[in-house]
């Protein structure tokens, strides 16, 4: 069996981050807001503070009415082609890597380029909260085998849409619960071949048996109609127990295939759900703290645009040479790691 990539010392083509950008709603509403809306479209009382204390989150930002996945993920591309001095022309590779869409039919990414202009081949990658890494790692793909040369990978998140604000009892509560965690933003960066550092490394782990846990099961051929089926419920615990079961073993892979420890990387970003799930992972997997950006008490559950708003957040404090490891945590259930550096 082959490494998934090649050793880090072996010739290649390198494919880089050559540009980030995010974007966030204006609108901010605090937990405290969001559980008194919930309150009042309900017949059940939830104690003050509950979901404040429950999760460590204080806001999340929340989309306006004309505000959809494309506007959020539109405007972090706009961003990034800024940084790069590149127009929507110069690029031929566009994936909207994303777990919300503007609708079903066609692929939001047709979206987003007609708003940004352009021609390029463009079409929409789904894998949960991974999205937005795995569609990274496809235009990668993409550009080493020679199908693209310059891609941008987007995303546009909006399950702040999938929360289910009136309840009628205990039991659909605990349901509901894991949508409060969520808040809307939008990333994007640019993929391109750069002469020294860029992905270093990409490494996936899918259990597949656990699909269930978790997610929206409306719009598609099982429930395509009902409103029912449109609102976020999961098992937050049993995910969180899969997490901890299958995690450390992808992080000893990629620590033994690279021969980087937690003290080669300038910065750790990782998908983050709530602030004790985090604490937990920070204690199953002993990732130093201080090397994470911690967006969750702020922002929320951002899906798959978690990793690129940390990333615009810190890629402007690293120097060429400096290493970020990327960890992502997906409904499905899967994992992902990926090392960048930066050029």
């Amino acid at each position: 069996m082959t490494d998934p990539m090649p050793p880090l010392d072996r010739p290649r083509e390198r494919v880089g981050i050559t540009a980030v950008g995010a974007s966030l709603p204006d609108q901010v509403v605090p937990t405290a807001e969001l559980q008194r809306r919930i309150a009042e479209a309900s017949d059940l009382s939830l104690p003050d503070g509950l979901l404040a204390r429950m999760t460590g989150i204080g806001s999340r930002r929340v989309a306006a009415d004309d505000e959809y996945a494309s506007t959020l993920a539109v405007r972090a591309a706009r961003q990034a082609l800024a940084a790069a001095g590149r127009e929507p022309a110069e690029v031929d590779l566009l994936l909207f890597a994303s777990a919300t869409r503007d609708v079903a039919e066609p692929a939001t990414a047709h979206i987003v380029q007609a708003e940004l202009g352009g021609h390029a081949h463009a079409l929409d990658v789904t894998n949960a909260c991974n999205s937005f890494l795995n569609g990274i790692d496809l235009a990668r793909s993409s550009i080493l085998a020679g199908r693209a040369r310059r891609a941008l990978v987007v995303t546009g998140e909006t399950p702040t849409r999938a929360m289910r604000t009136r309840i009628s009892d205990l039991a659909q509560a605990r349901r509901a619960f894991a949508g409060y965690t969520f808040g809307d933003a939008g990333a994007a960066v640019l993929v391109e071949p750069v002469e020294r550092g860029g992905i270093l490394d990409v490494d996936t782990e899918t259990w597949s048996e656990h699909w269930t846990v978790g997610g929206i099961p409306g719009g598609g051929s099982r429930h395509p109609r009902g409103d029912e089926h449109t609102y976020f419920t999961g098992d937050g615990g049993t995910l969180r127990d899969v997490f901890e079961k299958i995690g450390p073993d992808i992080l000893h892979r990629v620590r033994h295939r690279t021969g980087l420890d937690w003290a080669d990387y300038a910065r750790i970003l990782v998908h983050q759900v709530t602030v004790p799930y985090l604490d937990r992972f920070v204690e199953v997997t002993g990732v130093p703290k201080d090397k994470l950006e911690v967006t969750v008490a702020e922002l929320g559950n951002l899906a798959s645009a978690t990793l690129g708003v940390q990333l615009a957040r810190v890629a402007p404090g690293l120097r060429p040479g400096e290493r970020v490891l990327f960890i992502g945590l997906g409904g499905g259930v899967s994992l992902m790691t990926l090392v960048w550096e930066k050029s």
